[in-house]
C-alpha cells in the first residue's frame, strides 16, 4: 500500500500500475480505458487457474464477486450490495428500465437530445408503447437542469439524464434533478458512465432509481461487464426482461420447485456469470477505493483545470466545454480555427497522442494517475501543431 507519509514513493507505486505512461500520451478514458496492472494481473492468474485447477475454486469466485458488488456499493454510495447487479452492458441496464416499466397510456418521459445513442435509442423505442418522449435542448439552455425540469409535468414517468454529457463533459446537477423527480413522483435513471470512477456518486443523496455503468471508460475495466443499481423501492416496478438459474437466491439448487426471482438486484442476472471479466473488473476497483474517490475526483478535476487553464493561450483555440467550476468533469473538447478536427486529430495521432474525435471538437480525457507531465507535453505537441 502507498505510504502517505512518503508523496514520492506513493506516486511511483501508482504509476507504475499503468505502464500505458511509457507508451505515447494516452488522453482518452472517455472512450476506452487502459487496464492497471493488477487488472492485467487477476486476468492472468485466473487464467492459470483455469487452466490447472478449472472451476475447483469456484467458492472463491463468488467470493470474489461478492467483494466486487459491495465495492460497487461503496462507489455508488449504495445502501447495499443488494442494490448491484453485474450486467453485460450500459445499455443493458438501460433497456431493464426502458422495457421493464408498465408505461401507461399518456405516460411521458424526459431526456436531454444531447444523449449518446446508448441513453437515447432505448427510449425513443417507447414511442411505439404510446409514451410521448421529450428530448430538451440542453446545450443551449441557459440552465439545463431548469430545462429538464421544466419539460416535466403530472404524467412524467422518468427523467433520464447521463451524468456527464459524453461529447463535452458537461456535468449535470444530479442532486437537484433527483429531488426534482422525488416533489412529482418521477423515476430517476442516470447512466454514469463518464462519471463513475474518475468522480463520486451518491445514489442516496441524488434519490437515484436506476443507474448504469460500464467498466471500460474511468472504472479502468474490461468492457463486457457493467454496473447496474436498483433500489429496493423501484426494483420490483421492472418487470424482468430475462429469466434464468442465476436470478434467485441460492442459484445452485437446482431441484428446487420454487424460482421466484431474487428480491435483490441479483434478479437482473439472468445468465451465467462473466468470471473472468468480474476478475479485472474486482481488480480495478479495488485499486481505485484504495486511493479513495475523493482523491481520484481532487486529480482528475485538477488534470481538466490545468487543461482548461492551458489550452486557450494557443493560437486559435477555442473551449468547446463550458468552463464553470460545477460543470466540469474529466473531460474538456476544444478546437482550433481554421483546423478541419479530422485533420487536427490525424496530426496528435501521428504525435502519439489518444483522444477523440467528437462533435466539431478534440475531446480529451485524462485520468487520476496522471499529472501535469502528460498534459504539458500535450500542450508541447498540440504547440506545434497549431
Amino acid at each position: 500500500m502507498p505510504n502517505p507519509a512518503n508523496p514520492e514513493a506513493s506516486a511511483r507505486t501508482l504509476r507504475e500500475q499503468f505502464p500505458i505512461l511509457d507508451e505515447g500520451l494516452y488522453l482518452n478514458h472517455a472512450a476506452v480505458g487502459p487496464w492497471p496492472r493488477c487488472a492485467a494481473e487477476a486476468v492472468r492468474a485466473f487464467a492459470a487457474e483455469n487452466l490447472n485447477h478449472g472451476p475447483a475454486r469456484y467458492a472463491a469466485w463468488i467470493e470474489r464477486t461478492d467483494e466486487l458488488r459491495d465495492g460497487l456499493a461503496r462507489l455508488t454510495g449504495a445502501a447495499s450490495a443488494a442494490d448491484i447487479a453485474l450486467l453485460k452492458n450500459t445499455t443493458e441496464g438501460i433497456s431493464a428500465v426502458a422495457w421493464g416499466l408498465d408505461w401507461r397510456d399518456g405516460d411521458n418521459l424526459v431526456l436531454p437530445r444531447s444523449e449518446f445513442p446508448s441513453n437515447r435509442l432505448p427510449w425513443l423505442a417507447q414511442r411505439s408503447r404510446g409514451v410521448d418522449v421529450r428530448e430538451v435542448d440542453i446545450c443551449s439552455a441557459a440552465d439545463a437542469e431548469a430545462a429538464l425540469i421544466g419539460a416535466m409535468d403530472s404524467r412524467t414517468r422518468l427523467l433520464s439524464v447521463s451524468a456527464v454529457q459524453w461529447s463535452d463533459g458537461f456535468r449535470l446537477d444530479l442532486q437537484r434533478l433527483g429531488d426534482a423527480c422525488h416533489q412529482r413522483g418521477a423515476l430517476f435513471f442516470v447512466d454514469a458512465i463518464q462519471q463513475l470512477g474518475a468522480l463520486e456518486v451518491d445514489v442516496a443523496a441524488c434519490r437515484i432509481d436506476y443507474l448504469a455503468a460500464d467498466a471500460h471508460k474511468w472504472l479502468l475495466g474490461p468492457e463486457g461487464i457493467a454496473v447496474f443499481y436498483s433500489n429496493a423501492a423501484s426494483r420490483p416496478l421492472l418487470e424482468l426482461l430475462q429469466q434464468g438459474w442465476h436470478m434467485v437466491d441460492n442459484a445452485w439448487n437446482f431441484q428446487r420447485n420454487d424460482w421466484t426471482p431474487a428480491d435483490s438486484a441479483r434478479r437482473f442476472e439472468a445468465g451465467s456469470p462473466n468470471t473472468l471479466g468480474q476478475a479485472a473488473m474486482h481488480a480495478s476497483v479495488r485499486l481505485l477505493l484504495k486511493q479513495g474517490m475523493e482523491t481520484v475526483e481532487n486529480r482528475v478535476l485538477a488534470n481538466t483545470a490545468h487543461l482548461l487553464e492551458r489550452l486557450p493561450a494557443l493560437p486559435g483555440v477555442r473551449l468547446a466545454s463550458r468552463t464553470a467550476v460545477g460543470r466540469r468533469s474529466g473531460i474538456v473538447n476544444f478546437t482550433v480555427r481554421d483546423q478541419p478536427p479530422g485533420q487536427l486529430h490525424r496530426q496528435l495521432s501521428e504525435a502519439g497522442v489518444s483522444c477523440a474525435l467528437r462533435g466539431d471538437g478534440i475531446r480529451l480525457s485524462p485520468h487520476f494517475y496522471q499529472d501535469r507531465r502528460e498534459l504539458d507535453r500535450f500542450l508541447e505537441r498540440i504547440a506545434h501543431i497549431v
